[in-house]
């Protein structure tokens, strides 16, 4: 980052709007301390080559609390990531509001807010870094208003401070590593590695995020900077393309214009990995589906990109091992993935899917989802987590998602869980998967019949892959890779 901009000379600090005696010498002594005259330093930088809108938190003025001017700061900031198109990065470290400023101060949060909600409009991302502490209104607006949150080691996270919360409190659920486990943030990354996950986040979803050359920073325009001072606005790009656009090439399910979406270009389905034979039958098809042989999410993600980052959590308190979600790189493009990995899939994996296709959607990327599951997990804990609710929100989200979404069936297809991840009229199988609306045995059981008699549902219920194509519900059934 640049130099911080200012004015020739600062004029001795106020006591504030509401006169709090000691609080102007409290500012100037912070800003001896630190060099800084507020608690944010904001300025255009590049990250592994990716130009972006980068906001510090300085936590040595004042505890980065957030006053007026720091509310000044932070819209210009806003304001200037969406006159260049460019991301927003911020590295926070606060302890939430000013109560020098009182009221004033607070309510510097709502115009944070309505800023990041334009920016979002605007498909841009935001990516937060939680640094410790991060608290109050900060975590509550930057933090966790992010489109993807990643955490330090052992920062401090919470909307309540270490001097407001209840004493007998479990200090894990207001640390970095507790709120990636309840799923409040993505991930946790080391110091070390922090430059290279953050260049790869802003590199999947920056507009035309395609690592440029980086060149030499410069500041944001603020409000106490004189005319002139930034050059910045000289430079602006030339209006840029979705994170994930590629060359203009008409996708072939995407026919009627007032339907196009942002990506033009729906990703490809991945080839098949396993076997290449199809079943004889339908309960040989339910064999191989269930075979734990049979290739899986892991593997199919790993063949597919070259590279990939994974977001975690629902933002609503859970986190779910049985779906991986995501952004990876293809080709030179970005993808968005939500894959089922085998499992009975939980309501916290179907709302983080749900998260994963509208912030895809938001910023213009295909989506890419592999359904393999047995079907949705049906136990008392799923249904008072809202497991109808959470499935009915993916169902929504395919129904409107603007960007083109491709679907595989690579193993179990089962009932209404693994329906919710299929893309209306964009479904393909491989050869050792099916898609049943319930699995044989169930459907042997609530028609009375005889146990033997599981096979012969099997067939009935017409579940193999070209079963499924004659009646017209994929759109083909996918081949191995051909060696070279």
């Amino acid at each position: 980052m640049g130099p911080a901009v200012g004015p020739a000379a600062v004029a001795p600090y106020d006591d504030g709007p509401l006169g709090w005696g000691g609080y102007g010498s409290a500012r100037q002594r912070a800003q001896e301390r630190t060099g800084e005259s507020e608690s944010v330093v904001c300025g255009l930088a590049r990250v592994a080559g990716v130009k972006t809108v980068l906001v510090s938190f300085e936590f040595g003025f004042l505890g980065g609390s957030l006053g007026e001017r720091t509310g000044d700061r932070l819209v210009a900031a806003w304001d200037r990531a969406r006159e260049l198109r460019l991301p927003v990065v911020t590295l926070i470290a606060t302890g939430g509001s000013r109560m020098q400023e009182g009221m004033r101060a607070l309510t510097q949060l709502q115009r944070v807010a309505g800023r990041s909600a334009l920016n979002r409009a605007a498909r841009l991302p935001q990516i937060a870094v939680l640094r410790d502490p991060t608290t109050g209104g900060g975590w509550a607006t930057l933090g966790a208003g992010a489109d993807v949150v990643l955490a330090l080691p052992g920062a401090q996270v919470g909307f309540a401070g270490s001097r407001v919360r209840p004493a007998d409190a479990d200090p894990y659920a207001y640390s970095a590593e507790g709120q990636v486990a309840a799923g409040q943030a993505d991930a946790v990354v080391p110091p070390d590695q922090l430059r290279t996950v953050l260049g790869r986040w802003l590199r999947l979803l920056s507009p035309g995020g395609d690592g440029a050359p980086a060149a030499d920073a410069t500041p944001v325009a603020r409000p106490d900077a004189t005319a002139g001072q930034d050059e910045a606005a000289a430079a602006a790009p030339p209006e840029a393309t979705p994170a994930g656009s590629a060359p203009p090439e008409a996708d072939s399910a995407t026919t009627d214009p007032a339907e196009a979406s942002p990506a033009t270009t729906a990703a490809p389905p991945p080839n098949a990995l396993g076997t290449s034979g199809l079943p004889a039958s339908g309960w040989e098809s339910v064999c191989s589906a269930r075979d734990a042989r049979r290739p899986r999410a892991a593997a199919y993600l790993e063949a597919y990109f070259d590279w990939r980052e994974e977001i975690s959590g629902d933002r609503c308190g859970g986190t779910d091992p049985g779906i991986r979600c995501g952004f990876g790189r293809r080709d030179g493009r970005t993808i968005a993935f939500a894959a089922q990995c085998g499992t009975a899939v939980r309501p916290a994996g179907f709302r983080t899917a749900a998260r994963l296709i509208h912030m895809a959607d938001r910023l213009g990327i295909p989506v890419l989802t592999l359904i393999d599951t047995p079907g949705a997990a049906n136990d008392p804990a799923a249904e008072r987590a809202g497991a109808g609710a959470a499935i009915a929100d993916v169902f929504a989200a395919l129904a409107s998602v603007r960007t083109p979404v491709t679907s595989l069936l690579i193993g179990e297809g089962g009932s209404g869980g693994a329906l919710a991840l299929a893309a209306p009229g964009r479904l393909w199988a491989t050869p050792d998967s099916y898609f049943s609306v319930i699995a044989p045995e169930a459907a042997a059981a609530i028609l009375k019949r005889a146990p033997d008699a599981v096979r012969d549902t099997a067939d009935h219920l017409r579940i193999r892959p070209q079963d499924l194509l004659d009646l017209g519900l994929i759109r083909g059934v996918v081949s191995p890779l051909a060696p070279p």
